[in-house]
């Protein structure tokens, strides 16, 4: 591996583009076809009852709201971004950095799927693999495509800031 204290900033602003890319095709999603995201606010409730010993809830909408949930949330959402970007970056090394590909950025994005289905819905109340949800199949195609698109933003975010950086020379 060959990561430069540099690579570590570049990743991170990675990371922060590909969550927001993520965001904007599930705003793009719920405006177009009715498709609702994760209430991130939900995620910082989960994770504010996580130091009272709570980690695992039937239902979050039935936990009790904790004040700044919402801020808590979405912070998360993005230093979750932010770190899987980080490890990526250690696993393509800085030279993927360099040199850009789809194909393993694609694959990284996919493989972080594991980690919503099996960490975060279970968590929530919503089953393994969103099975406890209305519609278990469209959640995961959902998540499966969401991951995609983070994986994509990898790729289309390594671009950008590569692009910028020889810019600035």
């Amino acid at each position: 591996m060959n990561i430069e204290p540099g690579d570590i900033l570049t990743a991170i602003a990675i990371g922060i583009g590909a969550s927001l890319m993520m965001d904007i095709w599930n705003l793009f999603l719920r405006r177009a076809f009715g498709i609702p995201s994760l209430n991130y606010c939900l995620l910082g409730r989960w994770l504010l009852h996580v130091p009272g010993g709570t980690f695992w809830h039937s239902r979050i909408t039935d936990a009790s709201k904790k004040p700044f949930e919402c801020a808590v949330g979405w912070i998360a959402h993005y230093t979750i971004g932010v770190v899987f970007a980080l490890g990526f970056v250690v696993i393509a090394s800085g030279d993927w950095l360099e040199s850009p590909s789809l194909l393993p950025a694609l694959l990284y994005g996919i493989g972080t799927v594991v980690f919503p289905l099996f960490v975060m819905q279970p968590s929530l109340g919503l089953g393994i693999a969103s099975s406890r949800t209305a519609n278990p199949a469209q959640a995961r195609l959902k998540s499966f495509v969401t991951h995609a698109v983070f994986g994509v933003g990898l790729y289309a975010c390594a671009l950008g800031t590569g692009y910028v950086l020889r810019a600035l020379g």
